[in-house]
């Protein structure tokens, strides 16, 4: 029999695919159920933090727009599961053809998140997805790859 981290640990594993499987189909409504209400998320895009599950969605909203059709990579997934904490992160990839027709490769993001147990499930509470920046100029690095 698994101790019960191994059995969160492929819980949250599994709560990372049904996510991708949910920003694939573009389905904010699945994506829903995997933020907690109070999410606190550190997105690619102003302002510096966005708080609660409407600016979550609000987000991938936003970039589903872009979107005609769209595919999202992972790579590199690495979690600690605690008792009713885990961290974890990724390097992850949105891209697609946008809706002018322009196939697109999109950028790797890395990215941050923390799960917390909250009655039994395995919900988002935090998470980060960044670019490194050059110094010299300011500007966002988005050609690198994993």
């Amino acid at each position: 029999m698994p101790a019960q981290r191994e059995v969160d640990e492929a819980e949250i594993k599994q709560q990372i695919s049904k996510i991708v499987e949910g920003i694939r189909a573009k389905d904010l409504e699945g994506l829903k159920r995997f933020y907690a209400t109070d999410v606190v998320s550190f997105d690619v895009e102003p302002p510096l933090q966005h708080v609660g599950i409407a600016a979550k969605l609000k987000n991938w909203t936003n970039a589903f727009t872009f979107f005609q059709e769209l595919d999202y990579e992972v790579r590199d997934l690495t979690l600690t599961v605690g008792d009713d904490l885990a961290f974890g992160h990724l390097f992850g990839r949105l891209s697609g053809t946008l809706k002018n027709g322009t196939a697109t490769n999109g950028i790797w993001v890395r990215g941050t998140f923390c799960f917390r147990k909250i009655d039994g499930n395995w919900l988002i509470v935090h998470d980060q997805a960044s670019v490194p920046f050059d110094i010299a100029s300011g500007k966002g690095v988005t050609d690198l790859e994993p």
